[in-house]
């Protein structure tokens, strides 16, 4: 058979068929008087073995060495195979990952192609300090899409550059809740709280509040609480069990009981929290640290039944959860007063109306359970002139790094309430404040570098007084070039 009859039967060009030839790959048994190559009938088979391999991904090369070699077995080749393809189709999925990410972005011109491609490169850096500085510095001045943020975010385990990528894709404008809500359902459960985390503070994304309801059945218990404690604040009674869990197991629960409290004001709600409450004080297995939090989430809530509650509690056998409980029903009758409103907490100033005496300048005759936890000298030489002032509560989540550096408008005065702050100003060394440790920023020029929870398993809050110029925000984030030129500013730097 001529070379143009086995091109047409076998699918294989003459081109490709000399090529073979020319490799020692199949070569014709026989030629013609006029020097034509003649292939035979096995020569043929040999052409249909080496198209079968091929199509496997082998090279002519493997091919040659499989056919003609017979210490060359399958097996550890087909294994190769396997992991060559493997890797180039990730290779394909990254690089449909990318073309997309550059179609969501709405590209106008070729300057922004290669700017999301240079964010595509620095958030695949190892460097964590490149990863961070490349969604803080938005190559260009343009937006992030926001479904880049979203893989990032999913993807990433430092808990700074997470929570720089969580703050950018809850400011990029964008909608990456459905990249997040994959995340949801991964087999990962670090990815399942990263995706929770950053879906929580999308309150106003579409789809946002349906995949939080997903996550409320969870096998992760950190992932079910975090997705409770972010729908309750969104009004969704579907949380309360597990809000109501948080406080029997003392996880987050001064934020779960918030939550509840939140929720009770809806009338319909209402009844059932105070009816889950009651029945875990009333649970047999209900130490008397856990009826004290209990007891504690009521005052969360209002209505004659709380505090009908609470006498009762304050002639409990156990003496503590009475004794608690007798304080709770006094705050109960100061709230009725009107000295302390529902859902906050009891805060006596000078000029109370609750206090028993005036503080006089020593701070002497207190009531009981009344401290000064610090004070600041000439308060009002720090404080600018005309600034209004922001009572702020700053929540972090276990392990959340907090903002990244950034500076306030103006002085702030606060202390944490819960948990420990990992705390660090521009010319000082990092400290923890614990809760009930006080706190002094100076703001303006000073940088503040870092304002993270030090818990890994707990959450940990502040509560600070800002005095800012009205219409300033509340802070701003330094951009990595200034934190490169002000390096030596600071501590250890």
């Amino acid at each position: 058979m001529l070379i143009g009859e086995v091109a047409r039967h076998s699918g294989v060009s003459a081109r490709m068929l000399r090529h073979y030839d020319a490799l020692g790959l199949v070569r014709p048994t026989g030629r013609t008087v006029g020097g034509y190559r003649e292939y035979s009938a096995e020569d043929v088979r040999r052409i249909f073995h080496v198209e079968s391999l091929r199509s496997l991904g082998l090279s002519l090369k493997q091919i040659g060495r499989a056919l003609d070699d017979p210490a060359f077995t399958p097996s550890a080749l087909v294994s190769d195979l396997i992991q060559w393809t493997e890797d180039r189709l990730a290779k394909e999925a990254e690089l449909l990952e990318r073309l997309r990410a550059i179609d969501a972005s709405a590209p106008t011109g070729w300057q922004d192609v290669l700017r999301i491609v240079e964010l595509m490169q620095g958030l695949n850096s190892t460097s964590a300090a490149r990863r961070q500085q490349a969604v803080l510095a938005r190559p260009g001045g343009g937006s992030v899409p926001a479904v880049l943020l979203a893989g990032a975010v999913l993807a990433e385990s430092d808990p700074n550059v997470a929570g720089a990528l969580r703050w950018a894709l809850a400011r990029s404008g964008g909608d990456g809740v459905a990249t997040l809500a994959a995340g949801v359902h991964a087999e990962d459960v670090d990815i399942r709280r990263r995706a929770v985390l950053a879906i929580a503070e999308l309150p106003e994304a579409p789809g946002a509040t349906a995949a939080l309801a997903d996550a409320l059945g969870d096998p992760d218990p950190t992932v079910r609480r975090q997705a409770a404690l972010a729908l309750g604040r969104r009004g969704v009674t579907a949380a309360v069990p597990t809000l109501v869990g948080m406080v029997v197991e003392g996880s987050n629960d001064v934020d779960a009981a918030e939550v509840l409290g939140t929720l009770s004001q809806d009338p319909e709600c209402a009844d059932r929290v105070m009816t889950a409450l009651v029945d875990e004080l009333a649970a047999p297995t209900a130490d008397s640290a856990t009826r004290i939090r209990l007891a504690q989430a009521l005052v969360e809530l209002s209505g004659t039944t709380v505090r009908e509650v609470l006498r009762q509690l304050a002639h409990d056998d156990d003496r503590a959860v009475a004794l608690v409980a007798s304080s709770f029903v006094g705050l109960l009758e100061e709230r009725r007063r009107g000295c302390h409103k529902p859902g906050g907490r009891l805060v006596l100033s000078m000029d109370s109306p609750c206090l028993e005496e005036p503080m006089s300048a020593e701070h002497a005759h207190l009531p009981h359970g009344v401290e000064v936890i610090a004070i600041l000298p000439d308060a009002s030489d720090r404080i600018p002139a005309g600034a209004e002032a922001r009572t702020v509560r700053v929540t972090l989540a276990p392990g959340d790094p907090g903002a990244p550096p950034h500076r306030h408008p103006g002085p702030l005065y606060g202390y944490v309430t819960e948990g420990e702050i990992l705390f660090e100003l521009e010319g000082e060394a990092p400290r923890v404040l614990k809760a009930g440790d006080a706190l002094f920023e100076p703001g303006g020029d000073v940088i503040h570098y870092q304002g993270a929870n030090n818990l890994a398993d707990a959450q940990s809050q502040l509560v600070v007084t800002m005095f800012a110029p009205p219409g300033t925000p509340v802070l701003t984030v330094v951009s990595p070039e200034e934190l490169a030129e002000r390096r030596h500013l600071r501590v250890g730097g």
